[in-house]
């Protein structure tokens, strides 16, 4: 588990730094875990489609996922904090939301 926490960290990293360096509007933990998909994806001789590496990233994938509810708790201090930007820009907000749904 510790390596394919290190894997995810590790792609995250690279994502943010491609972020900041590139000045992309895709935030870096898209293009991170675009990395890990892609070197999952098409990766057939690279470090990540050992079996023990892929087993490792799928049960610790698992474990994340049973644990999500914990990941939004942040978020949602975020949102409270930031509660005079919700109240100020409501309605671009709203309109993203429904549109992007």
């Amino acid at each position: 588990m510790i390596p394919a926490l290190f894997i995810l960290l590790m792609c995250e990293l690279t994502g943010d730094v491609l972020h900041r360096m590139l000045a992309l509007r895709v935030p870096g933990l898209v293009i991170g875990m675009s990395i890990v998909a892609a070197a999952l994806a098409f990766g057939k001789e690279g470090p990540i489609d050992r079996p023990a590496i892929a087993d490792g990233l799928e049960r610790t994938a698992e474990t994340l996922i049973r644990h999500m509810g914990l990941l939004f708790v942040p978020a949602g201090v975020g949102l409270i904090a930031e509660i005079g930007v919700l109240r100020s820009q409501w309605l671009p907000i709203a309109a993203g939301l429904i549109g992007s749904t």
